[in-house]
């Protein structure tokens, strides 16, 4: 939910004025609880342990923001939104360290035409394709992104850009994003060396259709050295390092997805398939590939039940292995801003990166939620529950 402020609000001592044509919302979510995962390495490497711990920004990451907007005439308006990860359990922002490390950006929005912006902001591939996941169609969330975020669904920001979006025209609509290096002579970043950091930048399409119950959508992003950007990409998964594998400094992280939902009645399925490609200065690329499906229930307007199920793989530098993956909800919805919810994951892993056990890794970071299953261990199993708030 979303608080309008009219007039002058006062925040944190800073006094913001809301004139005749402009509006001003605060926005956030919160989430937190207690989860347990049978195999875990958060705090060393080598054999893994249990844990039970407090963790927070599962179902969704917490945030706080504010969202304007001005009225220009002729159906044109200015907009702006600035956004703030923090964890619930030390205080401390997200992103980072970033003081609006989730979004930051200004635009012109006019209905006949779409809305260009300016600044940090989400990927189109995490706009459009978040929908078709199991991580944002039940609260499995950040345990239900596929392993470490690294086909760019969950926490894909980019730095420095300027992005469109088309208009509704006949259910289409279409997307293009360009992020900036920012770097003099490097506008499409640096051809590095093996030992040489080159210079990120980013570019992205997407489009998707929404017709009533039907949705579908595709994308395709490509970042530059994603490792040496300011708020680098993730380049690695469970215990799999593509860099490292190749002996070669990650050239360009190229990922393509296509992904659909429909709804029934109280039930909605939705199935999504993703390919990325880790493609280094000299040597052989990595793959790592995605299929994820699932559905879910609602019984009342209070209580939802949800399954998805997810297989990965990765392939190339003399790794070969694969994933399953099965998530599993129940979620009480107390009012129409607050719900608790019950969590189930289990992963396992089979495979080898050149003669080494793959490892299991539930999560969106490598090393937020419980890290790898360890050397001793190819799954991992985690129990969650948890309360969600949003205003």
């Amino acid at each position: 939910m979303k608080k309008k402020i009219p007039g002058i609000m006062l925040l944190g001592g800073i006094a913001i004025t809301a004139h005749a044509q402009t509006k001003i919302a605060l926005y956030g979510l919160f989430d937190a609880g207690i989860s347990y995962a049978n195999h875990s390495t958060l705090q060393s490497a080598g054999p893994s342990h249990s844990v039970a711990k407090f963790d927070d920004g599962v179902s969704q990451g917490n945030r706080w923001g504010m969202q304007g907007s001005e009225y220009l005439g002729d159906g044109l308006k200015a907009i702006f939104i600035i956004e703030s990860g923090i964890s619930l359990g030390n205080g401390k922002p997200g992103q980072g360290s970033r003081e609006f490390g989730r979004q930051a950006f200004i635009g012109l929005s006019k209905k006949s035409i779409g809305t260009l912006t300016f600044g940090r902001q989400n990927s189109l591939t995490k706009d459009i394709l978040l929908n078709y996941t199991t991580a944002r169609q039940t609260p499995a969330g950040n345990y239900a992104y596929h392993i470490a975020d690294v086909d760019q669904i969950s926490s894909s920001r980019i730095d420095n850009a300027i992005k469109f979006l088309s208009r509704n025209a006949y259910g289409f609509t279409f997307g293009a994003m360009y992020g900036f290096s920012n770097q003099p002579g490097e506008f499409s970043g640096s051809p590095a060396s093996n030992t040489r950091a080159g210079s990120g930048r980013t570019y992205n399409f997407g489009t998707y259709y929404a017709a009533g119950p039907f949705s579908a959508g595709m994308t395709w992003l490509d970042i530059r050295f994603p490792a040496t950007s300011g708020y680098p990409s993730p380049t690695a998964f469970a215990n799999v390092q593509p860099a490292r594998l190749s002996g070669a400094t990650i050239k360009d992280l190229r990922t393509f997805g296509i992904g659909t939902n429909y709804t029934i009645g109280a039930t909605t399925i939705w199935a999504l398939y993703t390919n990325t490609r880790f493609v280094p200065v000299s040597g052989q690329a990595t793959r790592f590939d995605a299929y994820e499906a699932g559905a879910k229930y609602a019984f009342t307007q209070a209580m939802t039940t949800g399954l998805g199920y997810i297989y990965m793989n990765t392939r190339g530098n003399n790794t070969a292995g694969h994933w399953n993956q099965l998530d599993g909800s129940i979620d009480y919805a107390s009012s129409k801003t607050t719900d608790v919810y019950l969590l189930m994951a289990y992963q396992i892993a089979s495979g080898h990166v050149r003669g080494q056990p793959l490892q299991a890794l539930i999560g969106s970071s490598q090393t937020a939620f419980f890290g790898t299953s360890g050397s001793n261990a190819n799954n991992q199993l985690a129990l969650r529950l948890g309360i969600r708030h949003k205003f």
